[in-house]
């Protein structure tokens, strides 16, 4: 059994394990690899602040002051798709033989098939369920990111089918279409769900004037179906249809 002597290492390792295969395989033509807008923050790597907005160029920085769980999270997902766009997305890379594409996604919403509560939509209603450890994951989100990149789980489906349908988008593509702070979701859900009671702690956060500047996507001609009101109504339905809110 290999043995790693960090999470980070395990992580870029496995990346260039599915890379390395894929181009033996000899059939496989594109990589579609699934990433994370925190690996795409917008901070400076001076550590003087947020660019003016956020887009493919952005690359989060390795030495952010982060809780040790979110630290290795961020830290694996950025250095694993350096390692799998510097090594092998270029230009269908040094064996010609492989495209890669890196969808970094936004925080996923909505109603999915899932008979239990999926992380990702926890976090997004942490303010609903008043839990203050999926909350602060929230937090880490906005803070990495700036504001927090939504997308809904059926435009991250066809947009996977997209990028393997479509033979020119390769590289690293941002995958959101709504970029809203923690305050806002908060105020769309004490106007629209009155019953839940949101506490006022949940109205306090930052209002940060980052743009969200990725248009890579849609110039190649994706549309997206969901739009803010629609993620976040469908992660309410979601939660209540397995019972996870009893309102």
């Amino acid at each position: 059994m290999l043995k790693f002597k960090s999470i980070e290492e395990a992580v870029v390792a496995g990346v260039k394990s599915i890379a390395t295969n894929c181009i033996k395989s000899g059939t496989v033509k594109k990589l579609i690899y699934t990433g994370t807008v925190v690996a795409s923050s917008p901070l400076k790597d001076d550590g003087s602040g947020y660019k003016d907005f956020i887009d493919e160029t952005c690359c989060t920085p390795l030495h952010l002051p982060l809780t040790a769980l979110h630290k290795e999270y961020a830290d694996s997902k950025t250095l694993a798709e350096k390692e799998l766009l510097m090594r092998y997305g270029k230009d269908e890379n040094e064996s010609g033989r492989l495209k890669v594409v890196s969808l970094d996604i936004g925080l996923v919403g909505g109603d999915a098939l899932l008979s239990y509560m999926s992380a990702s939509v926890a976090v997004l209603i942490s303010q609903v369920k008043d839990n203050e450890a999926l909350h602060q994951s929230l937090k880490f989100v906005e803070d990495i990111c700036g504001k927090i990149p939504l997308v809904h789980v059926d435009d991250v489906c066809e947009a996977h089918i997209f990028c393997a349908e479509n033979p020119s988008i390769n590289g690293k593509i941002l995958l959101a279409n709504s970029y809203v702070s923690s305050v806002e979701i908060t105020n769309y859900y004490r106007q629209n769900y009155p019953e839940f009671k949101l506490k006022e702690k949940y109205l306090e956060g930052p209002n940060r004037e980052i743009k969200w500047a990725s248009t890579k996507l849609i110039d190649e001609g994706f549309v997206f179906k969901h739009d803010l009101r629609m993620i976040l109504d469908d992660s309410i339905k979601y939660a209540r249809r397995i019972g996870d809110l009893s309102m």
